[in-house]
């Protein structure tokens, strides 16, 4: 049985996540505004990605009888000055989410929940990945500063990457 602090934590967490997809999405549909066609594949990709986290965390409430609340999602940033700020948005976001997951361990290690700590334990891997794959991001963008061949080549890049499911 969940507890009633570990279950209203994972509801709050699981509407992060959501809002964690609309503000990728949100990331996506400016580079695409900007014609940045790879870096929006790799976005669109990492909104999918959060969206399907979400799930993970209604699934699982829902199969231990715990109905999953919908609450009310943010509205996200929209205007970014440069790809830069939207990958450093990323990162900085990325970094938020670890700390949130940490937290929900920290909260199932004091409940005891056993089921809940397995279950977190692939969100606290995930979150290494995801860090350093925006942080690599980021730190190749630098690299590059304004050049646009630079940019063009990252943007190739990043187009590249796939859809999975998790």
């Amino acid at each position: 049985m969940i507890s009633d602090k570990l279950k209203e934590a994972f509801i709050t967490h699981m509407n992060a996540e959501f809002e964690s997809y609309y503000l990728y999405l949100s990331m996506a549909a400016y580079l695409d505004d900007q014609s940045w066609t790879g870096m929006t594949t790799w976005m669109s990709a990492q909104a999918e990605e959060e969206r399907e986290h979400a799930m993970k965390f209604y699934e699982h409430l829902a199969h231990r009888g715990v109905r999953p609340k919908l609450l009310a999602i943010s509205e996200p940033k929209h205007e970014w000055d440069s790809v830069l700020e939207v990958f450093e948005d990323s990162l900085a976001h990325e970094k938020e989410v670890t700390s949130l997951i940490h937290n929900l361990m920290d909260i199932a290690v004091e409940e005891r929940d056993h089921i809940a700590q397995s279950f977190l334990k692939w969100f606290i891997d995930e979150q290494v990945e995801e860090e350093d794959t925006v942080g690599t991001i980021v730190d190749q963008i630098k690299r590059v500063a304004d050049d646009p061949r630079g940019l063009m080549l990252i943007d190739a890049e990043l187009g590249k990457r796939q859809e999975t499911a998790i």
